[in-house]
């Protein structure tokens, strides 16, 4: 029992670092290595000076949806993990993990809803930069990707997970 609650909560914690990374990074559209755009910014790197030269991104109806949608994924898992260890200490002997699973599978949801609204709509979120075309997905999206079956997992696993004294 002790092996599966320390695996389900490094599950939890690895999950959490990735898709607070896939939220926080700048690399959600590359077109070369130098230049790239998160939900956040569009970066260019200066040869000149070693460093990223970043503008606030243009603001369009798919791009707030992705954003609000992987900043709610973040306050879901981290909130699910704060009532988990609120659980863990006060939940009755054969109690369920029910609110902790619960929130953990919302924010697979949402973080499943916010990289599907990015896949279909990245060209119009990225309109006024160069033709997405010319460009691919970068590892934050693909790290966002990877969050889903993870977060899932990790909810499915504290819904059927019990307290034991």
């Amino acid at each position: 029992m002790a092996f599966l609650l320390i695996s389900v909560t490094l599950l939890h914690l690895v999950s959490l670092t990735m898709l607070f990374i896939a939220t926080m990074e700048k690399s959600w559209w590359v077109w070369r290595d130098v230049e790239n755009s998160d939900l956040w910014f569009n970066c260019l790197f200066d040869n000149s000076t070693g460093s990223w030269i970043c503008a606030t991104a243009k603001e369009n109806e798919w791009l707030q949806a992705v954003q609000a949608l992987m900043v709610l994924s973040v306050v879901f898992s981290s909130l699910s993990f704060l009532i988990f260890l609120g659980q863990l200490f006060t939940l009755s002997k054969g109690g369920l993990f029910y609110i902790t699973g619960f929130c953990q599978v919302f924010a697979g949801v949402t973080v499943f809803t916010a990289a599907l609204i990015y896949s279909v709509h990245h060209g119009g979120i990225l309109q006024d930069e160069k033709a997405p075309i010319s460009g691919h997905f970068g590892y934050c999206f693909i790290l966002a990707w990877v969050c889903v079956p993870l977060l899932l997992a990790s909810g499915v696993m504290y819904i059927h997970l019990r307290k034991k004294e």
